[in-house]
């Protein structure tokens, strides 16, 4: 949107700064992120009374008539509409009524394509490659809001990445609202795989990594086919949420604590330096003392790298939100406690075994003297150096660690 804007000859501002035209690309994966959507809009109104106020994206697609009645918002647009976002802030410039114009995008059958638009960071691209989702997990509402699976055509997908390796782009993260369901929607037989392949073959880029993953995804299969991809980085983030049977039947997820165990086995016999992150839901309706207690002795055993944890939200229009037993958030603090001091301990213990190791690491950024970057299995890594290294891949000796990161010196360029 940005982007568009910008082709059109208006000037972009940072968000506390005054401006003509506030676009909130509002979220709505909880209910704490539609709070802050709608605070968001009153304080843009607050900066500027005159400016035009845009709320556009996910909680503007569940909850139309409740931001149509906000008095500080003049334009309501789904996210299908986002892509016309300039014609429509025009057509309310001339015009000066208030447009509402939102989509059913349960009836979108394809990905909507903006171009080539990624985000780009100066070393990385985050590329979307799809859109919506066909689980309907109990607690989401992101199916309702983003539609059904839709993926974007291989040939656009391999063209942009090209386009961001001649930027001297290093490193490309590919990502979706659920990526592992890429190519079910294809009229060809084309998957995530195949698509991983072709983007292996790409000179300049060096790393690929992969956004969040279903676990089910990581078949024999799938793995004998990804090992021979170089560039991929060794570092999964396989969506868990609990590790208690129970408490995944109520969340409609559709694996077992012992096939996500079976795959973060397969995992580590194919990668040996591979470390494996996940999400984590406490306080699911109805997870009682036992059941958290299952969920926290399994990861106590599989010894994740990091643990992202989150409290349940109850979100309206959901299943979950309507089921009796709902947990005290008390209750949540003290269970989100406890994972996140696991998940601490757990990564001291990884960073610790690179002590006095030699890594590669992608230098993302710079301040002062001191350098910041990533390893391919996703380890935070601060060095210093008297040379320019940022955007280069360096080899580092470690010679301390925490449990945040480890720190080191540059050995090679």
């Amino acid at each position: 949107m940005i982007q568009k804007f910008e082709k059109s000859g208006y000037e972009i501002v940072e968000h506390h700064q005054k401006a003509d035209i506030y676009i909130i690309n509002t979220c709505t994966v909880t209910n704490m992120s539609d709070r802050k959507s709608r605070q968001m809009l009153r304080r843009m109104k607050e900066q500027n009374n005159e400016a035009i106020v845009v709320a556009c994206g996910c909680y503007v697609q569940v909850a139309k008539e409740e931001l149509e009645k906000m008095k500080e918002i003049d334009l309501v647009l789904g996210n299908n509409e986002k892509i016309n976002i300039v014609k429509y802030v025009e057509e309310y410039i001339k015009d000066n009524k208030s447009i509402s114009e939102i989509e059913d995008v349960m009836k979108d059958k394809e990905f909507i394509d903006f171009g080539n638009v990624t985000y780009t960071e100066k070393t990385r691209a985050v590329i979307k490659v799809q859109d919506g989702c066909d689980r309907f997990c109990s607690y989401c509402i992101i199916p309702y809001a983003r539609g059904r699976v839709r993926s974007r055509k291989p040939e656009q997908v391999i063209s942009e990445i090209k386009k961001i390796a001649e930027e001297g782009i290093k490193e490309v993260v590919i990502t979706g609202i659920h990526v592992a369901s890429y190519g079910k929607d294809l009229k060809q037989e084309y998957y995530l795989i195949d698509l991983l392949e072709e983007i292996n073959k790409i000179d300049g880029i060096k790393r690929i990594r992969l956004g969040s993953l279903e676990p089910l995804l990581i078949d024999e299969e799938f793995l004998r086919r990804l090992k021979k991809l170089e560039k991929i980085c060794h570092h999964f983030h396989l969506s868990l949420q609990s590790g208690c049977d129970e408490t995944l039947k109520r969340m409609n997820r559709r694996y077992t604590v012992e096939q996500f165990r079976e795959i973060v086995e397969r995992i580590r016999k194919v990668y040996k330096d591979v470390l494996i992150t996940t999400d984590i839901i406490v306080g699911f309706p109805g997870e009682t003392d036992e059941e958290f207690e299952k969920t926290y002795k399994f990861l106590e055993e599989i010894k994740l790298y990091k643990l992202h944890v989150f409290k349940y939200s109850q979100r309206k229009g959901t299943k979950a939100s309507q089921m009796k037993e709902q947990i005290d958030g008390n209750k949540k603090e003290q269970r989100s406690k406890r994972l996140i001091e696991l998940s601490n301990k757990n990564q001291k213990y990884y960073n610790e075994k690179y002590l006095n190791e030699e890594v590669k690491v992608l230098i993302e950024e710079k301040k002062k003297n001191i350098y910041k970057g990533h390893t391919s299995n996703y380890i935070l890594v601060e060095c210093k150096s008297n040379e320019e290294i940022e955007n280069t891949i360096v080899t580092v000796k470690c010679n301390k660690t925490n449990e945040k990161f480890i720190e080191g010196n540059v050995i090679k360029m």
